[in-house]
Order: structure tokens, then sequence, then C-alpha cells
């Protein structure tokens, strides 16, 4: 009887949970989630003659373009916009919205069977309103579920910046990523236009910036003023103010090249002087410039026999020059100069802090070029910004950064390695909605079934994904539902192949081992850091005091309906996209022995295609990590299948072949082609 019961489970389970996501298109899947909604009765429906009713200062050209988003929401719709109708959508400028905590982007919004009306206070809460309804429509083939939403942004910065200077994106993939961030209300692009590597915004009065020997990498790859201008206006359109980045005095050999001297001399300051004043013009459309001044190095100063400027001196006149061209100006922090002068700062790495009085935005534990593609991003989820609950005069918000010291082969390659979507959209909801369940320095990064808001987030995060998002290059897969026992950690005293009674027992929920007894202990997802990358003290991981030397097993059975094949997202350390780490030796998972047994046959890594022993930045990040493969493939038998994960550790240091400890491992199942998880099969260590 009892067997009788777990089958029928079973089979209830299966079909009442793997669902495919075209079936939730009537759930509620905004993004980010409104801070007040409730559903009324009935729907709009989009297939008739529609008239859009705004007042002029909405609809006119120039600015945030509410009007195109609601006439597209129409016509896609399957409907027609015409001057009067029966059904209309009607924008209304009020003085406040009701209920909102913050205005700037505030907007009340109702739906039903006849009328859409949006109330706001701003244009901006307009097109955030309008933007919502493009969510709304998606999937529902032609109608709006009647809703009532109140909602606001609790942070005004919700941003992301693409490091250009190190790494040429192209023109038309800008372009699309304003699009597409915009639909979930992202509202900064920082563009890091210059750095050590190449000077990317063009020059007419010193061309000599743009010419192939002036970059050492993408030599002659730079954006035209025209495409600045085209792209500061497409932005500013769908909401997203550009804050161009002009790096000095720090990561600016570009120029040394190209000047002949450091830019902390007299003739780098009025070079730099008239830079600005030239890049104010090309950058008319937006009110900002960022300055860097972070990460003053040698490289940076002046040539011996080459007077030196007083950094506070030089950074002082560079903003009064600034601020005399109508320019607000913001710099990192840390950095050098002072910052009282600045009109924001952007606090990055743990020793970041808000200059008082001076708008600061946290960028410090938010460099996706380090991040895995699960375990951090569940962690920036849960994590406040800034330590606030929201926004305030001191507080801005978050941007995103993407760092990419280490060569990239491609636009993709930093996109899907960076997890770029799907960390984006974590972070605006989480800057749109404040809150959090602490910071990253004590939520720590380890995946809780108490985590039920961001099982819901996932949800709907891979609802666009297959919908508004298709095509994009993303890897995350469903991971909320992957659970594991880990065992307590055994002393294997530096020998990373000794074995240990997981490999030698059946599994259970303890063991004895030299008369102790090891027990195991719950975790979820498809990542588990052990010990996290920024150590137990920063970023607290699975375990809480992690011992050198040791080893550690991890373990769970799939339960699969039929026999088929799978693939698998398998990772043992996960490259950043800023280090100039050395790939495993061939037939090796990483370098501390890690080791994976499907059904106690074990899985043979990739030939990995970097062979190089030196560490480097110049040699492109190829297979290294799973997200620029194709999946293992892994056949699973009908019923019940072991996987069993080894996870030996010989210490938490520096090596010659990689700079940051990851004690770590990344499992999950997915079709053959890695485009989503395996929908039909059940993870659980207990059976």
């Amino acid at each position: 009887m009892k067997y009788l019961i777990h089958r029928i489970f079973l089979k209830l389970l299966l079909l009442t949970i793997f669902l495919p996501l075209s079936v939730s298109a009537d759930i509620i899947h905004l993004m980010p989630t409104p801070h007040s909604l409730q559903r009324v009765r009935g729907q709009f429906s989009l297939h008739r003659s529609i008239s859009i009713v705004m007042p002029d200062s909405v609809a006119i050209v120039g600015g945030p373009r509410v009007a195109a988003e609601l006439s597209e929401l129409v016509v896609e719709g399957g409907g027609k916009v015409v001057a009067k109708a029966h059904a209309t959508i009607v924008v209304r400028m009020v003085a406040s919205v009701r209920g909102a905590r913050f205005q700037e982007e505030a907007y009340h919004l109702t739906v039903n069977l006849n009328t859409i009306m949006i109330e706001a206070a701003t244009r901006l809460g307009a097109l955030r309103a309008a933007q919502t309804l493009r969510q709304l429509a998606e999937g529902r083939r032609g109608s709006i579920a009647g809703c009532d939403i109140t909602d606001w942004a609790a942070f005004r910065v919700r941003g992301y910046m693409h490091d250009i200077g190190r790494s040429y994106i192209p023109f038309e993939r800008l372009k699309e990523e304003v699009v597409a961030l915009a639909r979930y209300k992202v509202n900064v692009f920082q563009w890091h236009l210059t750095d050590n590597q190449g000077w990317r915004l063009q020059s007419d009065i010193y061309p000599q910036l743009n010419a192939d020997s002036s970059f050492t990498r993408f030599p002659g790859q730079y954006y035209t003023k025209a495409q600045v201008r085209e792209l500061v206006t497409l932005a500013s359109s769908y909401g997203i103010t550009v804050i161009p980045e002009l790096d000095m005095p720090g990561h600016s050999e570009a120029f040394r090249r190209a000047m002949g001297h450091s830019m902390v001399t007299v003739e780098g300051l009025n070079e730099l002087k008239n830079l600005l004043t030239e890049a104010s013009e090309t950058f008319s459309g937006t009110p900002w410039m960022h300055i860097g001044t972070d990460e003053y190095r040698v490289a940076d100063k002046p040539l011996a026999g080459q007077h030196a400027l007083d950094l506070n001196t030089f950074v002082s006149e560079i903003v009064a020059h600034l601020k005399s061209l109508g320019r607000k100006v913001m710099a990192w922090s840390p950095g050098v100069g002072d910052k009282s002068v600045l009109n924001m700062t952007q606090m990055w790495s743990g020793r970041g802090r808000p200059t008082p009085g001076v708008p600061a935005i946290d960028s410090r534990y938010h460099y996706i070029n380090h991040f895995d593609t699960y375990a951090d991003l569940a962690l920036l989820y849960g994590s406040t910004i800034a330590e606030q609950r929201e926004g305030s005069a001191q507080y801005a918000g978050v941007i995103m950064g993407m760092w990419n010291d280490r060569l990239m082969p491609s636009y993709e390659s930093i996109i899907t390695q960076n997890n770029f979507y799907a960390s984006m959209l974590a972070a605006a909801e989480r800057g749109w909605l404040g809150g959090g369940k602490g910071y990253f320095t004590n939520k720590g990064v380890r995946l809780s079934v108490a985590d039920t808001d961001f099982f819901d987030w996932e949800r709907r995060f891979l609802y666009h994904k297959a919908h508004f998002l298709q095509g994009k290059p993303i890897n995350y897969v469903k991971q909320t539902n992957v659970k594991w026992l880990i065992t307590d950690a055994f002393p294997n005293n530096g020998d990373l192949t000794m074995k240990f009674p997981p490999e030698t027992e059946e599994l259970k929920s303890s063991y004895t081992y030299q008369g102790k007894v090891y027990g195991t202990h719950s975790a979820l997802g498809a990542t588990v850091f052990l010990r996290h990358y920024w150590g137990e003290k920063t970023v607290p991981g699975f375990f809480e005091h992690p011992q050198s030397n040791t080893t550690a097993y991890a373990y769970t059975y799939v339960y699969s309906p039929v026999k088929q094949m799978a693939g698998a997202q398998i990772e043992f350390y996960n490259y950043g996209r800023s280090e100039a780490d050395v790939a495993p030796r061939q037939g090796k998972w990483d370098y501390r022995e890690s080791r994976i047994w499907v059904n106690d046959a074990e899985i043979i890594p990739p030939t990995w295609q970097n062979t190089y022993t030196g560490r480097t930045n110049e040699r492109p990040l190829l297979n290294e990590n799973f997200s620029a493969r194709k999946p293992i493939g892994i056949l699973l038998n009908k019923g019940w299948n072991k996987i069993l994960i080894k996870l030996p550790n010989n210490g938490f240091e520096a090596t010659s072949a990689t700079r940051l400890a990851k004690w770590m491992f990344t499992f999950v199942l997915t079709n053959q082609e890695g485009t989503c998880a395996l929908d039909n099969v059940i993870y659980s260590p207990t059976r």
C-alpha cells in the first residue's frame, strides 16, 4: 500500500508541477512585481478600435515615448488606434499618485472592460504604466486582465554598466539592450568608454586617440558622435539615462599612448578639459559625466622628469570645468580627489563608503563578472541595496557592473557568461521594490526554502525568457527544485584523492569515519558554494566555518518517468570574466580533484579548448564555464538515478593557476540543447 501511494503521489506531482510555461499566460507575471496589485473582473480586449486620450504635454515628440508604447500595445494586440471609440486608453496627469511612496516614476493603472486609465504625476510615470501594460498583454492573445495597480520606484537609480574600454560591443547590440531592459524599468546605462585598452569615443580635436596604434584590443573600434547621439535619444525615449564614463586619472594608458604623456600633467589636464568640452557637446542629451578616479597606478603617473599635478587639484579642476559646462559629475568611491564636490558617488569594492550629503550608488558587491549563474543570482535578488530598505537623498540606488579585464571572444560570450539578463532583472526588481533580506555580507549565499520571493521571481523570469526575451543569450534554467544533501567535511590531510565513506558505502544521512560521526545537511539550488570566493567572513557560504584540507560530498536522486537522454550543466570552478585564471588540466574538472558520478558511472569533463599554462588576461575565456559550452550528455534510467559529487579542497589561498578560492559545484539537468531545465524529473536526496 505504501508503495502504491508513493507511485500515485509521483504521478500527481509530475502532472501538476511540470506544466509548460505557455500555460502560465494567465498568471500575473509582471517584472518588477508591483507594490500594490488587485485583480478586478473582466478583461480589456485589444481586438477592436481604440482611442488613446492624453494631454499634449504627454503626447509631444521627445522624451518618454508614452504615445508610441500605447499605440504599439494596441496594434500588436490586433486592434486599431482611432480618434473616437467606445474603448479608450486614458492618460491623466495628477499632482501626486495616491499611496505611492515616491512620485517620480509612480503611476496608478486600472484596467476594466472598456477603459484603461493611467494616472501619473510625470511623463516618466506614465511611461512606466505603459511598460506595465505591455507586459500584461504578453501571451494573452490580444487581451489584458482586469486589474488595479499602484506602483512606484523605491530607488531612483536601477542601472547597468558595460566595460566598453576593454571589450567593444556592437552599436546595434547596445540599442537592443536598451529596448529590452526598459521593459523591466531599468533606467540607467553607464557607458564606460575609456580604459587602458582603448579610447572608444570619437574625438575630432585629438583623432590620435582613435588611431589603431592607441588600442591594445579591438583597434579602430569606437563609437562615432552620431551613434552616441542616437543612443542617448533612444535611451531617453525609453526612460533610460545614459551616463558616459571617461576614466581619469587611472586606467589611462590608452590616453598616454595617444598623447605621449600622463593625464596628471599640465598638458594632460588641458587636453582633458578640451576632451570633456567636446564630450559634453556629444552627450548634450544627458546631464551626467562620470570621471572615474579609481585605481590610479604607476602606469598612469607622469614619466621621470615630467611634473605631476596634485591629485586633489587635478580632480577639483576637472569637476569645476564640467560644472561650468552644466554637467553633473559622478566618480568612484574609493578614488582619488575630494568627493564632496561631486553630484554623485559610485561605491565599489567592500571599501566603498558614502560621502555625507552626496548621493551614493551601490556597486560594491554588484560586479557580475565575478558571479556564477545560480547561487550569486539568488544572493543578489535577496540582498538589500546599500543596506537600505528604500532610497533616500543619501542613497540613490544600484548599478550592476561587468568588467572585462579578461578578453572575451564575442558579445554573446560577455552576455551569457556574465548571466546578464537574469542579473539585470533581479537587480531591477530589487531596485524597484526595495527591501531585501539583509546585505551580501550578512545574508550569505545559501538558498533556502524560505526564499519564496526568489522562487516567484524565478517563475516570472523564466516566463519572460520564453516570451519577450526569447532568443536572447540566457543560460539560466529553473534551479529552485534542485535539492541536495551535503556531508560534513572529512579531513583529507592535503590529499585530494582520498576516499571517504560516501564513495564506498550506500548514500545515507550520516557516516562514521575514524570514530567520528559525519552528518548531512540540506542544500537547495543548481550551484552551492561550500565557501564563497570572497571568504566566509565577507559572504557566508554553506559551511559557516569551512576548513582547509577537507573533502565534502553532495548527493541527490533524480526521478525520471522514462529512460531518456538529458543535458547537464556541470561546473566546479566558475571562471571570472575579470580574472587571468588558467583552464583545468585535461581530464580534470578543476584543480581540486572534484568528481561526479551518475548511477555510479563517472562523468568525464569536456576537452578544454585553452591549453596554455600561464595566467594572462589576453587569452580569451573559451569553454571553461558551462555557459560557454553544450551541456554534458547524461543518460537517465526510468525511476530513480543517483547523483554523487566529490568536493575536496587543499586550502583557500591563491595559486599559480587561479586567484580566487571557489569551493563550489554546479549541477542541473536540462534538455539536450541546454535551453531549459528538464521538466519531467524530481530531485530528492531522500527519494
